[in-house]
């Protein structure tokens, strides 16, 4: 038997019910968490999840309330928003075995504490190994079995082939990787820079201007992630480079989507997360901490926190001082 037979999703969103899919057409045996027994027993009986309508949930999938039932799986994928996982953690913990694999599916950077995602769950869940999983991915392409390519990162190599030996199948393939913080950089910053993107499309400014948006966007994220211990190859793989380019140029993308509507003057729609809007201020943040210059983020920063329009933001770009590539 192949080593994690059993998974368990902990967040029944719908990347967590994404997720659950694609685990169950890799073979294993899943368990899908949602925290309100209701919407535990709607999504059972149904086997259609509200939060991502129109996908049928995998027929072998068990779904629950019960967080120690979920927890006895051979490998945890902790599928929350950025900014609640150290709660989800924290109450996953006193339930884990020993040398559990817990692989975070959340891209972001905790406010305050400026601590990634794998690192709160080392400090609150010890008895947990931590993984990140990230990369070019939309949750309907996943839940329907499209092509998808995404990086699975742990400290231990052999552990990292093992759990993408686990998740993956012919339609979902992820590459193993130990850049732990490469792949979590990569993720966080990537949100924030499509929301650039996405004012820049929303104010029609054409297409060589998008073009010059993420590819100096892209520097910055190579900057901040090397500045952060991350090897240069990761930020310019499916992590790092694929995900900007994806989250930059597709309305699937609810942060590409949040920063065209700002581009056009209008109110951004509620009711989807949108991690770039939290991630930003902290992402700043960090890059100050490392002394690095992110002059588009820092307008996006500048932007969402009322401390420049728009146009002052677009004008603060473009008249910046001529400088060397790179």
């Amino acid at each position: 038997m192949i080593a994690h037979q059993s998974i368990s999703i902990v967040g029944a969103g719908a990347w967590g019910t994404a997720l659950a899919n694609a685990a169950a057409r890799a073979g294993r045996d899943v368990v899908l968490y949602a925290r309100d027994g209701a919407a535990a027993a709607t999504i059972s009986q149904t086997r259609e999840n509200p939060k991502l309508p129109g996908i049928q949930l995998a027929k072998t999938i068990a779904v629950t309330s019960d967080l120690a039932e979920a927890a006895k799986a051979g490998a945890v994928l902790l599928v929350t928003p950025a900014q609640s996982l150290r709660q989800a953690a924290t109450a996953l913990a006193p339930h884990l075995a020993s040398n559990t694999p817990v692989i975070v599916c959340a891209k972001g950077i905790e406010r305050g504490t400026h601590r990634f995602m794998t690192q709160i769950v080392a400090e609150v869940a010890p008895r947990a190994v931590p993984a990140i999983l990230s990369g070019p991915s939309f949750d309907v392409d996943v839940a329907r079995g499209l092509p998808t390519a995404v990086t699975l990162a742990t400290g231990d190599e052999q552990l990292a082939k093992a759990l993408v030996q686990a998740l993956g199948s012919a339609t979902f393939r992820p590459y193993h990787s130990t850049d732990v913080r490469g792949v979590e950089i990569g993720g966080a910053a990537k949100n924030v820079l499509a929301i650039a993107a996405g004012i820049v499309a929303g104010k029609q400014l054409g297409a060589s201007a998008l073009a010059a948006l993420t590819t100096r966007g892209f520097a910055e994220l190579m900057r901040l992630g090397v500045a952060c211990g991350a090897r240069p190859e990761t930020i310019a793989g499916l992590s790092g480079l694929g995900d900007l380019l994806l989250s930059c140029s597709s309305s699937q993308s609810r942060n590409f989507s949040y920063g065209i509507a700002l581009g056009r003057g209008e109110t951004p729609p509620r009711g989807k997360l949108v991690e770039g809007e939290f991630t930003a201020p902290v992402l700043i943040e960090l890059a100050s901490e490392k002394n690095i210059e992110m002059p588009v983020a820092s307008a996006v920063a500048a932007v969402l926190g009322g401390a420049l329009t728009i146009d002052e933001a677009i004008e603060m770009l473009l008249t910046r001082p001529f400088r060397a590539e790179g």
